[in-house]
């Protein structure tokens, strides 16, 4: 019986193996070509090989350049508020859609998943002639809009469907004990999201720190700039010193990872903490 489980595994082990590989070259070429030295990687030999003198200048030029951690810190200010507000935004409306009947539900929410659909790059002009009159261009918040609208509608997507899977007898019995929709909803749904809400955050979280094309078109003045931005430029000032350029690339991924590592933990502890005996 084991050895039969284990010849039906191996496909999905092989290919696990081989998105693995897709996956972890490119980090792995990225990670040790920061600690090469400007000419080392151009000396010819493999380019995945080991730095033969690995060294920290790289990360040192970076770090001490003046300019990273303001990128980082704008980089980390806009996406999490936008995803404070992304989830949010999106509980509330999961919420009104899976809990709560009324005559256009469905419509409504089927017109939110239609944004979906929209492409990106059509709403750049109407997007930045709107920051402009707002005031808000080249000011790190004209990338508060964009960044929770267009992240809005896959989030009301999937929290409408997990919330949807949550038994309405706990509802029940809250409104028996004299809760209202607003307490049923902060004291029932929301802790019993917290799986949906932490797989969002991570999601958001990883989408709106790489976002570049908002960026880009909304913001002009370098000390406003996030991370996106200041990879681009990095890449001008050290044209063609690839282990720098690969080392802001490490710096720039360096969070997120982290990131990733305790809200993945974070999912599970939800998942484990909003089960049902």
């Amino acid at each position: 019986m084991g050895a039969i489980r284990t010849l039906r595994n191996a496909p999905l082990v092989l290919f696990g193996l081989i998105w693995l590989l897709i996956a972890g070259v490119p980090f792995y070429f990225m990670v040790i070509t920061a600690f090469k030295g400007r000419f080392e990687l151009m000396a010819g030999g493999s380019v995945f090989a080991f730095p033969q003198n690995p060294t920290f200048d790289n990360f040192r030029d970076v770090l001490t350049s003046g300019t990273f951690f303001n990128y980082l810190l704008n980089s980390v200010i806009i996406v999490s508020v936008s995803v404070a507000l992304i989830l949010l935004f999106s509980s509330m409306a999961s919420y009104v859609f899976a809990r709560i009947p009324f005559r256009l539900n469905s419509t409504l929410f089927s017109l939110i998943i239609a944004g979906l659909v929209i492409p990106l790059h059509v709403t750049l002009i109407p997007v930045y002639l709107l920051t402009r009159n707002l005031g808000l261009y080249d000011s790190l918040w004209a990338l508060l809009g964009p960044y929770v609208a267009f992240n809005l509608p896959i989030s009301i997507f999937i929290l409408t469907e997990f919330m949807r899977q949550i038994p309405r007898e706990l509802e029940d019995a809250a409104r028996i004990d004299g809760a209202g929709p607003m307490m049923t909803f902060f004291r029932i749904m929301l802790p019993l999201s917290k799986p949906g809400l932490a797989t969002l955050a991570i999601y958001n979280a990883v989408v709106l720190w790489n976002e570049f094309v908002f960026a880009f078109v909304l913001i002009l003045t370098p000390q406003n700039r996030p991370l996106p931005l200041a990879i681009w430029e990095y890449q001008g000032q050290y044209s063609m010193n690839i282990p720098a350029i690969m080392a802001v690339l490490t710096l720039s991924a360096l969070p997120l990872i982290v990131v990733y590592i305790f809200g993945q933990e974070r999912v599970l502890k939800g998942m484990m903490a909003g089960a049902l005996k």
